[in-house]
């Protein structure tokens, strides 16, 4: 007797789980047998596979092992198993189906699931002026803050962080313009430069992806930007929002300064009037600094020389 005393503490849990599997899981399931009419206690199969033969007053419960492609994760007195699920669209397969589980999805790469919607969506894209603070997940979306403290996003992106605006200080370097959240600053020499619409090149694609407007404005702006091959009318109605700006920035990089200091008088004539006044400060700003600073500097050379 004392012996069973000893192992009592030991057999407790084990006693107690047993219970609880019998309440959660009942390992058991009721079957009255077609030829005697008894009542019998089978057993469940367990998670794996399925009941192939119930029990009988001459023969146990016969189970058997589920076939490839399907599951059953519980103790179970089903006739077949569960088919093993398919993912949805935009997910894939996290955990392949075994046995005795179905299998595990999650949204694809760039994708998050949503709640509201109930399937995965696209990671959100910060805008410009913005960057990523947390890269968006499976199971959350992208998190965007403003770009500040020196720093700024020039395109929309689900990926791209805030970069640090570049230092003016180098050899011969001045600063012409501020950065802003949106672009960079802009940095040149008075060698280099005899007005603002030079140095502003740099920035007038990024001005378009920040200062967004209807795709109707943007087609006119399109086909009334000054160019000796410029694309017809008919075929800038044709493109899209993404393939306008691409237009945009080959304009830039082929543009003549008298065309680029066009583009404020080309906004106002498609009605977009505030960005016109925006762009034109942006060239007042660079030729002011440009005056002041470059004009002092030849003064005092011409200075030095009499």
């Amino acid at each position: 007797m004392g012996h069973f005393w000893h192992f009592l503490p030991s057999l407790l849990p084990i006693a107690l789980l047993s219970a609880v599997l019998n309440v959660v899981y009942p390992l058991t399931f009721t079957h009255r047998d077609p030829f005697t009419g008894r009542s019998l206690q089978c057993d469940r199969c367990p998670p794996g596979t399925f009941l192939r033969a119930r029990c009988s007053t001459a023969k146990s419960s016969e189970c058997a092992p589920c076939p490839q492609g399907s599951f059953t994760e519980l103790w179970n007195y089903v006739g077949r198993c569960l088919r093993c699920g398919v993912c949805g669209r935009n997910q894939v397969v996290k955990k392949e189906c075994t046995a005795k589980s179905d299998c595990q999805c999650e949204c694809k790469r760039g994708y998050y699931y949503s709640h509201d919607v109930d399937m995965c969506v696209r990671h959100s894209e910060c805008p410009s002026g913005s960057g990523v603070l947390t890269p968006g997940t499976p199971e959350n979306d992208t998190v965007c803050h403003i770009c500040s403290n020196g720093t700024f996003s020039d395109v929309s992106s689900a990926h791209e962080r805030c970069k640090q605006h570049k230092n003016c200080s180098g050899a011969g370097q001045l600063l012409l313009l501020q950065g802003s959240s949106w672009h960079d600053r802009l940095c040149g020499s008075c060698g280099e430069l005899t007005n603002g619409a030079e140095c502003i090149k740099e920035i007038i694609p990024s001005f378009f992806v920040h200062h967004t407007m209807n795709i109707k404005r943007l087609r006119r702006v399109v086909n009334k930007l000054p160019s000796d091959g410029g694309r017809s009318r008919k075929e800038a109605q044709e493109l899209s929002f993404s393939q306008l700006l691409s237009q945009i920035n080959s304009w830039v990089s082929s543009a003549t300064i008298t065309q680029i200091k066009l583009l404020p008088d080309i906004l106002e004539k498609c009605g977009a009037a505030s960005n016109a006044e925006r762009i034109q400060k942006k060239f007042d700003q660079i030729d002011t600094r440009l005056l002041g600073i470059c004009n002092s500097g030849r003064r005092r050379e011409e200075d030095a020389t009499l």
